[in-house]
């Protein structure tokens, strides 16, 4: 006859078995196995042969198994045996065992119950494994975010340039050649073409007989990454400019920057003001502006700080090349590419300080011209050391990997890195929505998804 679904299955038979039982689940299926008896004292512990997970777990036998975890745990060793007891069958919980030498040991055990009133079979699985992957999840994140604010900072401060670059900068699509972005230099340079400037072909304010060369100018500096420079005439105009390309990449996108600078007549193509000046003098990012040879003329506090000096007295007429650059990437190349370019988006070098160790810093940095005189500014970013931890990371972000960090031990990895992906996207969705102005549109195609994010 066959037996009801709903009896309970007796295990009692199996009770004078529990040792050897111990022993055969440790050898198949788990780490380390636990016989304990009705009033919860320790009376077998089996493990591995090849190396034992708790050193110190001859030392249990005898005790209550409650006495053997951490504090914090002891709560559930006590659910685990309340529940096998009037259940039969306990769920996974995971627990603490401190050790002697120091540290805890992590275990994740399910338990049954061998009988009514017999002894209970705990089966444990070490968890060290997992913490370390979980550990490594988090910190993964975390580097993750440091990489991204400064990448943000580092944009601000290329921003800044592109704005006050008196050479007109524009950033255009390799593919259809669309204007993608443009400073206010060429914004004045190219008015003919109406207004807005962003969202028209790269040649529209050029001359008819240009446009042939200025495409094969693009389509170079697209297929071979190298920069090229050539004149064109501009559309009405008999002026002649110099137009010179590069490509970059922005996020996962390639992108051209085109620079265009007046060679008939220069200085027909300034904005009024000191530009140089007013870089130096604004914000709080470390900036400076050298004379086409790199020598300061103007650096604001936050450089001066950056610096080690004391005084604008101390950087004027010096070489900045005193401060930065590498062997490896040495300030000449900076110049020699920001002076063909017209702004440098991002440039990793060196700072070497008056006092303090050296340190890596990201530079950008635009030629300044007036007239006849070319003048190049720079603005520094130090970047973010690793040592930072969750320390730099958005308030929102953090606690919420703060809080995951928390149930270490609660729950297991999927349900971590499930929580930790859901948190990680979230924040991310609404970062691309903030730098989009909230079009959700431009936020998906950012974040390569193709979809509302706004839905996410």
């Amino acid at each position: 006859m066959t037996r009801p679904t709903s009896d309970p299955l007796d295990l009692g038979k199996l009770s004078a078995w529990a040792p050897e039982l111990a022993r055969t689940f440790v050898a198949l299926a788990s780490d380390i196995a636990i016989v304990i008896d009705a009033d919860g004292i320790v009376r077998t512990v089996e493990q591995g042969d090849s190396g034992p997970v708790a050193p110190d777990a001859a030392d249990w036998i005898g005790r209550s198994w409650v006495d053997t975890v951490s504090g914090e745990t002891r709560g559930k060793i006590e659910k685990l045996l309340k529940e096998a007891s009037s259940q039969g069958v306990a769920r996974r919980r995971e627990v603490n065992h401190p050790l002697h030498a120091g540290g805890n040991l992590p275990i994740a055990y399910t338990a049954v119950r061998l009988g009514a009133g017999g002894p209970v079979l705990a089966v444990g699985r070490d968890l060290r494994a997992v913490a370390a992957i979980q550990e490594r999840f988090i910190e993964s994140q975390q580097d993750l975010e440091r990489g991204y604010w400064n990448a943000r900072q580092a944009e601000s401060q290329y921003r800044q340039l592109f704005q006050v670059a008196t050479d007109a900068v524009m950033v255009i699509d390799p593919e259809s050649l669309v204007i993608l972005d443009a400073n206010p230099a060429a914004m004045r340079l190219f008015a003919s073409v109406g207004d807005p400037l962003i969202g028209k072909h790269a040649g529209a304010g050029f001359a008819h007989y240009s446009r042939g060369p200025l495409n094969e100018l693009f389509a170079t500096a697209r297929s071979s990454g190298q920069g090229g420079e050539i004149r064109a005439r501009l559309l009405g105009n008999a002026a002649s400019t110099s137009v010179a390309a590069t490509s970059f990449r922005a996020e996962h996108d390639m992108r051209l920057l085109v620079r265009v600078r007046a060679v008939d007549a220069p200085g027909s193509l300034q904005p009024s003001g000191d530009p140089a000046t007013a870089m130096a003098a604004s914000g709080d990012d470390a900036a400076a502006v050298t004379d086409s040879t790199g020598r300061i003329q103007l650096a604001n506090p936050a450089f001066l700080r950056l610096l080690s000096l004391s005084d604008e007295g101390e950087a004027k007429g010096r070489a900045l090349l005193d401060w930065i650059g590498s062997p490896e990437q040495p300030l000449a190349r900076l110049i020699a590419q920001v002076r063909r370019q017209g702004v440098v988006r991002r440039f990793d070098t060196v700072l070497t300080p008056t006092r303090g160790p050296a340190e890596p810093v990201e530079v950008a940095a635009t030629l300044l011209t007036e007239g006849d005189q070319e003048r190049i500014g720079f603005t520094l970013h130090r970047h973010a050391p690793g040592a930072a931890g969750g320390a730099s990371l958005p308030p929102g972000l953090r606690e919420g990997l703060e809080r995951l960090v928390a149930q270490l031990g609660e729950l297991p990895l999927a349900a971590l890195v499930s929580e930790a992906s859901a948190l990680a996207e979230k924040h991310f969705v609404a970062l691309a929505l903030q730098r989009t102005g909230g079009d959700a549109s431009a936020a998906a195609a950012m974040l390569g998804t193709g979809r509302d994010p706004e839905a996410a």
